[in-house]
Parts: C-alpha cells; structure tokens; sequence
C-alpha cells in the first residue's frame, strides 16, 4: 500500500497523533482522575499560631513538621526545596508550611539561611508552637502514623478547603492509602507528590473552565 510511505508514517507519529491524543484530553477533562481526598475540612493552623499570618483556606499547601532535631531533616528539606517548592513558585497560592516546636529558633533559622542563599522564600512559611498545639494540629489529619519528637519524615498535601489530598491505591503501601510523602526519597517527591500537585492543581483549572462555560451559557440564553 503506497499510501502507508515511511514518510507519512512518520509524519503522522510527529504532528497528527498528539494532534489527536490532545483532542480526546480536551473534550474529557471532566473525567480526567481526581486527586483522592483522605481527610476532610481540618482545623487551620491559624487556629494554634497566634500571628494568624499563614492560613491553609484558600491555598495549595505542603506541612512539614521539624520535631526537636530540625537538623535530621535537613536533606529532605533542601530535596524538598528542589524537587517541589522551586517548580511551582509560581503557581498561584502554593505554599510550604513548616511546623517545629517552640525553642528549636537556632535550628530552624540555620535551614532558612540555608535555603534562602539559592532560594527565593516568599512562599516558605516557618511557624513555631507549644508541643501540645503542634500534637492537635497533627491530631486532625487524621493520620495512622504518630509523630516521632514532634517530626515526621513525611509531608502533607492540602487543597484550598483544607482537605488532606493523597493516594488510595498507591502500589507501595500495604492499604493503598498514601497520607504523606517521604522527603528522604527523592523519586517519592519528583514522581509522587510532583505528579499529585499538577493533579490537584488541574482540578482548579477545570473547575474555572466550567465556570466559566457556564457563564457564557446563561449570558447566551439570557439568564
């Protein structure tokens, strides 16, 4: 058949085919996999922080908990800052939140300058509270895993309503269920918790599309 040449062959695997994979993503993406809501509507950790300058409403966030030796965390911090926090600073209210108990300042502050000599900080929030606090704002993400000296190794995804994102059929957990990302493991944080925030973050942009579709209709009708 000479109308299957190599050439057009080719040419149909460089512009034609994602032409139509892009075709069939755009007319469905209302079907495309939501991110699994685990925990819903937990207390905001301006509820502990009496500065009330950092809010989890209205905000893509990551929480991090230092525990008495911030040090041990260190490198997952700064695979952290790599990996996740430089590739969406820019994304509209994304932000880290990092939770360590009150009289761990000099630690803490050595990580800050740490991270701030190759990083721009405005969306790395530091917030220092009593234990019993720290414990009760752990306690509402509900969460099978108990903090070790106030740390853990893991961080937690929550969407603008305050609701605790992750995995219900992650194929390395005994359950399926995925509450945090390990931030020692760096193809954790570039596969995992990369591929969920873009999940998470496509979930607002096909809501505003709707919206507005649904505007222009009820403008074209009248309403």
């Amino acid at each position: 058949m000479k109308f299957f040449t190599k050439k057009r062959i080719v040419l149909f695997l460089l512009f034609i085919f994602p032409l139509i994979c892009f075709l069939i993503l755009s007319t469905g993406e209302n079907n495309f996999k939501r991110l699994p809501t685990l925990t819903e509507n937990i207390v905001d950790i301006s509820e502990f922080d009496n500065s009330k300058n950092t809010l989890l409403k209205d905000h893509v966030s990551i929480v991090c908990f230092l525990g008495n030796e911030s040090n041990q965390l260190k490198s997952g911090l700064l695979a952290l800052n790599e990996k996740i926090y430089k590739k969406f600073l820019d994304y509209k209210q994304f932000q880290i939140i990092a939770v360590y108990p009150k009289g761990q300042e000099t630690e803490v502050f050595k990580i800050k300058e740490e991270l701030a000599s190759f990083t721009d900080m405005q969306k790395w929030s530091f917030i220092a509270l009593a234990e019993k606090d720290i414990e009760n704002f752990y306690s509402t993400f509900s969460v099978n895993e108990p903090l070790v000296d106030l740390a853990s190794s893991k961080v937690f995804l929550f969407d603008k309503n305050m609701n605790l994102r992750g995995r219900t059929n992650d194929e390395d957990s005994k359950d399926g269920l995925l509450y945090g990302y390990n931030i020692n493991s760096v193809s954790e944080l570039n596969g995992k918790l990369k591929d969920d925030i873009k999940v998470l973050y496509y979930e607002y942009y096909a809501a505003f599309k709707d919206r507005n579709k649904n505007k222009a209709d009820r403008k074209e009708v009248g309403i």
